[in-house]
């Protein structure tokens, strides 16, 4: 029996949307709806803004020490709940739970965290001769959120909101809206006033593109596909709105000659590839290896492959889940005969599902080799288990592989440390991870080109909800 999530969070109450449209939520691990969620509609969103509206003079004067009882509320919540939040985030995109239970949990927790030790030491005043500059918060936010990272992609748009003393709208991803719900569950909780964070459930083209272009939502902040972020620009447009984007990538990963242990480069360049069933915008999907130890590279890289597990995402051990739902599945699919055709060589997994599963969108983990960057697989984001090994002359043909993409999110570099760094400074992209650096929740994350604008994470991000008043005279 399917759970209802059926009711919107407005103005401080669960109400009854406008429609009555419904729509099911599939487990992608066994193709069969756990639950049902309400579609809203214009009218939705115009009740949600204008509650946002309603508050955003008294939550925008709040004290800070207000908004940290709230944010640290929150986070207690999180941990309260987290088996029930990584048992949703499993449910709902296919995550092992192992990956729901540490990263997927972690990275929602991490940045509520994060922003709590921002508002310590945040200066929102200071003199510069006899000018006071002030940063107030920018207003009425309205938040698009993917299925890949639910939580995370939240938490890291609402937290420092709230903390900055802004107001929100939140239209989670229909395909992964429960972990969005017991994290609004967690927030009704917190003492949060009511009208300060609102939740809409629905899809791009009715919700999304409501908020985007609603007349009382002064900010905008979109995680998704470049395609669909180049819509919410457009309808964002007429307001004149501040707009943030994080988009797709295609992110190189480049194994140096001189990298201490080369075959581990290439087996924790394929792990992360694969991770979360490569559905992580700025997963590490071109792997860029000198010519001359390209076979060295596909030996590493295929007993890698070999131990990527695919199953159940609850049983013990499995390390990939399904990708999220059948379009996903036959795009992936799609793009991988598309690399058979286009000559690449394959040299682990391929089309179809694992051998063994019945049901489910699972993928195999496939790697191809010797893929040239005009290749198809190469060019588009795939968004699955599929990683491109590219052979390079010397580093500046590497870097010029390496950038020449439309995107420019994330890089890797693995190298002698100096020559790595020196690698890692000629890359287009808005971060880069040196000798396999993991993420860091104080450093700003975003992209280049069109991976998007402005940057979510760190003291950055929590700027982006801030506006800059100079009060001069002042001082």
């Amino acid at each position: 029996m399917s759970a209802a999530y059926n009711k919107f969070f407005i103005n401080g109450e669960w109400i009854e949307p406008e429609g009555r449209k419904t729509l099911e939520v599939v487990n992608p691990a066994t193709e069969k709806a756990f639950a049902t969620i309400s579609m809203g509609n214009r009218d939705d969103v115009d009740r949600a803004a204008k509650a946002a509206k309603s508050a955003f003079g008294s939550w925008s004067n709040s004290s800070i020490e207000t908004r940290k009882e709230v944010i640290s509320k929150i986070i207690g919540g999180l941990k309260s709940r987290g088996d029930e939040m990584a048992s949703a985030i499993s449910s709902e995109m296919g995550a092992p739970m192992g990956l729901a239970k540490t990263a997927q949990l972690g990275s929602g927790l991490g940045h509520f965290m994060n922003v709590l030790n921002i508002l310590e030491n945040f200066e929102f005043e200071e003199v510069r001769g006899t000018t006071k500059i002030v940063k107030e918060p920018a207003g009425v936010c309205g938040f698009i959120t993917p299925w890949n990272w639910p939580l995370n992609q939240i938490a890291c748009k609402v937290g420092p909101a709230i903390a900055a003393g802004c107001t929100m709208v939140l239209k989670p991803s229909e395909i992964a809206p429960v972990s969005a719900y017991i994290l609004t569950e967690i927030i009704a909780e917190s003492g949060l006033p009511a009208g300060v964070f609102n939740l809409v459930n629905g899809d791009g083209p009715t919700v999304g593109a409501s908020i985007s272009g609603h007349p009382d939502i002064d900010l905008v902040s979109f995680t998704g596909s470049t395609r669909a972020g180049r819509e919410v620009a457009k309808a964002a447009a007429d307001g004149i709105k501040r707009v943030t984007q994080e988009l797709g990538g295609k992110s190189a990963n480049i194994i140096l000659d001189d990298a201490p242990d080369f075959s581990r480069a290439v087996s924790g360049g394929v792990a992360g590839c694969f991770g979360n069933s490569g559905q992580s915008c700025n997963a590490p999907t071109r792997m860029l290896v000198p010519q001359s130890r390209m076979e060295e590279a596909i030996e590493a890289a295929k007993a890698a492959a070999a131990k990527s597990v695919v199953g159940d995402p609850s049983a013990e051990g499995t390390r990939l889940g399904p990708v999220v739902s059948e379009v996903q599945f036959n795009k992936i699919q799609a793009l991988i005969r598309k690399g058979i055709d286009e000559g690449a060589d394959l040299i682990a997994g391929g089309p179809a599902r694992p051998e063994g599963i019945e049901a489910g969108y699972f993928v195999r983990p496939t790697i191809f080799a010797n893929v040239s960057n005009d290749m198809t697989i190469a060019r588009e984001e795939i968004f699955g288990p599929v990683l491109s090994i590219i052979g390079y002359k010397d580093d500046d043909h590497a870097v010029s592989i390496a950038n020449d993409t439309d995107y420019g999110l994330s890089g890797y570099v693995s190298g002698e440390p100096d020559h790595a760094q020196a690698i890692a400074r000629k890359l287009r992209t808005g971060n880069v991870h040196i000798n396999g650096a993991g993420p860091d929740f104080s450093a700003p994350f975003g992209g280049y080109k069109q991976s998007g604008n402005g940057r979510e994470w760190g003291i950055e991000g929590f700027e982006e909800f801030l506006e800059t008043k100079a009060m001069m005279g002042a001082a």
